[in-house]
């Protein structure tokens, strides 16, 4: 078990983690989802022993491992930036954790090859990692994490590099691989749609705050905050400033939105209603749904999906549609709200109880 005790860490007049307590439980697969710069290579450091937290304690199976140094403990970390050995061909890369633990060589020729199968890697076993495209450069240095059995795995944004078919592959082997070897797997990225697909445990920052932490599908369906879901959306949460009275929501004293039944038992009064962008639509999904007039901002086709900005009374949303919807600027539209799934958040920004709704 991996425990933060009340860590923070300062750096100048800068604060890259705020005081933080988390506990991490063996054979787990954890998340560490948050955008750029929210703190999430800061801690994974501080886990790893790379750095030490300015105030508060690391323990690992109830040891206080505060000033043990990394290569002390057992510990495997991937960055987004590969780390190999140049000198090394991509065979002795993997096998180097190996070597120094004094492995024998039948034990380390099988676990290589094991490994770079899964990385896909037999091919290259005897290049030079110069002689490897930067997606094979990053497979060998997870092969080399997966090899080293270490108590606990650190993955920094690891899968970046890779093309899609490998990248969903691995996302998909990575966490039953760990969890087999009873190492805590924690995985940081910046992608709610790959804290989902990995499942476990998922832990959101911003700003060098853990904001909410437990299991992946119940932080994305109740979240605690309005930070928490906006961390947890992508293309970006919808929001709209309104008022509850009675059986609607408010703007101005017009009715805006019906108040559904998940949201009746809530107190009147201000707040901020919100829901996912698939949860907007330009057809009707549901029975419940609710229908707002709006107008086309922008239509952005990404394959098979298209990303729709509209303006909605001055509340600039983004809608999230399958297929191709190439519709022009400033087209007059109907939209429809699931309003199952609407959420709301207090003026303090915290979740009012109930608000789950049916999000998925």
């Amino acid at each position: 078990m991996l425990e933060l005790k009340n860590i923070t860490k300062v750096v100048g007049a800068d604060t890259h983690i705020h005081p933080t307590n988390l506990v991490l439980e063996r054979g787990s697969l954890n998340v560490l989802l948050g955008p750029t710069l929210s703190g999430k290579t800061s801690l994974m450091r501080l886990m790893a022993g790379l750095d030490k937290p300015t105030t508060g304690s690391v323990h690992f199976d109830g040891k206080d491992v505060t000033g043990v140094r990394v290569q002390d403990r057992s510990v495997a970390m991937v960055y987004q930036q590969f780390i190999n050995y140049p000198a090394m061909t991509v065979y002795e890369n993997i096998a180097s954790p190996m070597r120094i633990a004094g492995k024998d060589k039948a034990t380390i020729d099988r676990e290589v090859r094991k490994a770079a199968d899964l990385m896909r890697l037999t091919p290259f076993l005897d290049r030079t990692p110069l002689n490897l495209s930067g997606g094979q450069q990053q497979r060998t240095a997870l092969a080399r994490a997966i090899v080293k059995n270490a108590s606990l795995v650190l993955l920094d944004e690891p899968l970046a590099n890779l093309d899609y078919k490998l990248r969903e592959e691995l996302r998909e082997e990575l966490p039953k691989l760990f969890a087999a070897s009873g190492s805590i797997f924690v995985y940081a990225t910046t992608e709610p749609g790959e804290a989902l697909l990995l499942g476990g445990h998922t832990a959101t920052l911003n700003q060098g705050r853990i904001s909410q932490f437990g299991t992946t599908i119940d932080v994305y369906r109740r979240p605690s905050d309005l930070v928490t879901a906006k961390t947890f959306a992508d293309p970006p949460l919808n929001t709209i400033e309104l008022v509850k009275a009675g059986a609607a929501f408010q703007r101005d004293g017009a009715t805006v939105l019906p108040v559904p039944a998940h949201l009746a038992s809530i107190a009147d009064g201000p707040c901020t209603v919100a829901f996912q962008p698939h949860h907007l639509s330009l057809k009707r999904s549901h029975e419940t749904a609710a229908t707002l007039p709006a107008k086309i901002i922008i239509s952005e086709i990404a394959g098979s999906e298209s990303f729709i900005h509209v303006d909605c009374s001055g509340s600039r949303w983004v809608m999230l549609e399958h297929g191709i919807h190439d519709i022009e600027a400033d087209t007059a539209v109907e939209l429809f709200i699931d309003t199952r799934h609407l959420m709301a958040f207090g003026t303090d920004g915290r979740a009012i109880a109930g608000t789950a709704g049916q999000t998925a």
